[in-house]
């Protein structure tokens, strides 16, 4: 707790941030309070969308008090799916959600801008509330902050839908400065950001600049879920509600009740097992625990390929040990 404070007390200096006009129709404010599962898809054994697992798998994830899904985020292997896969996996998942008032937020992000906005587009009449952009980073040297800035700017100007920023640089190489975000913060259409990089002083810093903007900010990792909470977060996007969806609605409820001893804790045992399927073993390691929490994960796209015996012995024991996995 008084590390927290700290952290609130250190978050740094606010930089002058000149607002962003646009004369482009703005889309509906969305409430994104609450934690969502960036949910995977599963693939038969020739590699094609299992939707019978994935019908499964959705019929578990409705019973909980979930805010809303991702589909398409960094789980979903956006990165191995063609165009017409991603958005069909969107019109399919609308369709298995049986409570209207939960959101879909589609994975939208592509290397170009042009394409970025056409995939918004088709996300949106699909059925997503809101996309999830992701930096484009193929061309690392050159995506500067000025780059950035149109970049977003032009999404943002043109998607039918809300746009959330999507800043993840263990997988991009790329991390978003405070400054940058904050700025984007200004533009009608772009209403959240979704941070996977963990630096929590920055997160503060994001929250504190756009303290007075309509302007939300998301956890991007169960790792970091109840300090995200304190600096003025919102919710999380993570991995971990895949496999522990009712422990990380849990971990929200105490926070927000304010039973943060029992919300602490929580957190701490959470770590472990989120490292094991994010950082440490990604996709492969998620499918892995879902296929032993009752889920379907079903195969990885190649070049993904599943765990190793070794790993899978690791990830088992990290689970068993935190209680989450039974002899």
């Amino acid at each position: 707790m008084q590390l927290c404070r700290t952290i609130i007390r250190r978050v740094g200096q606010i930089s002058s941030i000149r607002p962003f006009h646009s004369s482009k129709p703005v889309a509906q404010k969305l409430d994104l309070a609450g934690i969502y599962p960036p949910i995977p898809t599963p693939f038969d054994s020739n590699e094609n969308i299992d939707w019978l697992a994935l019908k499964d798998n959705m019929d578990k994830w409705n019973k909980l008090p979930f805010k809303g899904y991702v589909v398409q985020g960094s789980n979903g292997e956006y990165a191995y799916m063609s165009e017409e896969e991603r958005v069909l996996l969107v019109a399919r998942v609308k369709k298995m959600i049986t409570d209207n008032d939960k959101l879909l937020i589609g994975g939208s992000g592509c290397e170009s801008t042009r394409s970025t906005i056409d995939m918004s587009n088709k996300m949106a009449d699909a059925g997503a509330n809101a996309v999830l952009v992701v930096t484009p980073s193929y061309y690392r040297s050159g995506m500067t902050d000025a780059a950035m800035l149109a970049h977003y700017t032009k999404v943002a100007d043109n998607s039918q839908v809300p746009v959330i920023v999507y800043n993840c640089p263990s997988n991009t190489v790329l991390d978003l400065n405070a400054d940058l975000i904050t700025k984007l913060a200004t533009h009608p259409n772009i209403i959240g950001l979704k941070d996977s990089g963990g630096d929590i002083s920055k997160l503060g810093a994001i929250v504190y600049q756009t303290r007075q903007m309509d302007f939300q900010v998301i956890a991007g990792s169960a790792s970091f879920l109840y300090a995200a909470y304190h600096l003025g977060c919102v919710g999380g996007i993570v991995a971990l509600a895949n496999v522990l969806g009712a422990e990380c609605c849990e971990l929200e409820a105490l926070f927000k009740s304010g039973d943060w001893d029992a919300a602490e804790e929580l957190q701490k045992k959470l770590i472990v097992p989120n490292i094991d399927v994010t950082r440490r073993f990604g996709v492969p390691g998620l499918k892995q625990a879902m296929d032993w929490l009752g889920y379907i994960g079903g195969r990885t796209r190649l070049p993904l390929l599943p765990l190793s015996s070794g790993d899978t012995d690791i990830l088992r024991k990290h689970f068993k040990k935190a209680g989450f996995l039974k002899d």
